[in-house]
């Protein structure tokens, strides 16, 4: 849907020029001899609003869009506007009185040439000629050229580039957060539902993850010198214990403390 500016840009500069011409000329026609319906100089009336400055204005607009827009429905759009305002000026003094629009009077000029050149600069050559360029705009707009075929491509490609960009920017936010979250300490449960940090989804302390597998750490349950099976797990170091308890335990002889004799 888009296309080359340059495809609309000289009819569209030509079409401001003639929209203002043909809104404007009205009021400093005067100052060059130039009149239609009235001598007076900046002189406003309802007549020269519709059947003058409006579809001026119209051209003008539609000028600027063909002139300006890379896009297809718009420059169409102002090709299509100023081709209204083109066949407005040259239909628009004989639809006057039947929509009661008013009457812009007729060329002041004494001469047959003067009266000629008044009605085709005013109304009838200016809209013929306005109406030629938005046409030919617009038969440019259909046609789509080996330009347009190559500026969609490069617009697919830069979109394309732009949406891997973003990814590729996320996915670096993503790892920094991760990075950061671990560098504060913060709690990353793993998949068995153990927490890093030690911590179970049930708030008890207990195993740590290391590389994904869970890991227990040696807890003794009974004290040094408790009877029992020597080969059980003991509970944890009690510093109380020694000297006193440990030459009592029932374990095998090698393993007993030595005695103030044998020393």
């Amino acid at each position: 849907m888009r296309v080359p500016r340059s495809r609309g840009a000289v009819s569209g500069f030509l079409l401001v020029l003639l929209g203002a011409w043909g809104a404007l000329v009205p009021f400093f026609g005067p100052y060059l001899d130039y009149s239609y319906g009235t001598d007076q100089t900046w002189h406003w009336t309802n007549a020269r609003f519709w059947l003058e400055v409006l579809p001026g204005a119209a051209a003008a607009l539609g000028g600027l869009l063909l002139l300006f827009s890379a896009h297809r429905v718009m420059a169409s759009l102002g090709g299509w506007l100023a081709a209204l305002a083109g066949a407005w000026f040259i239909v628009g003094q004989s639809l006057a009185p039947l929509l009661h629009l008013g009457d812009v009077g007729q060329p002041l000029s004494h001469h047959q040439g003067g009266r000629t050149a008044a009605q085709l600069g005013y109304f009838y050559g200016l809209g013929v000629v306005i109406l030629f360029l938005a046409a030919f705009a617009l038969g440019r707009l259909a046609v789509v050229g080996v330009r347009d075929v190559l500026v969609a491509e490069r617009d697919e490609r830069r979109a394309a580039e732009l949406a891997r960009a973003e990814e590729e920017r996320a996915r670096r936010q993503s790892l920094e957060r991760d990075a950061a979250a671990g560098v504060a300490g913060d709690p990353v449960v793993a998949h068995d539902g153990v927490a890093r940090d030690g911590v179970t989804r049930d708030g008890v302390a207990g195993d740590r993850v290391v590389d994904g597998t869970p890991t227990t750490r040696y807890e003794p349950d009974q004290p040094y010198g408790a009877s029992g099976n020597p080969n059980e797990a003991t509970t944890r170091y009690n510093p109380d214990l020694i000297g006193s308890d440990y030459g009592t335990t029932t374990r095998s002889p090698a393993h007993q403390a030595p005695s103030e004799d044998g020393r």
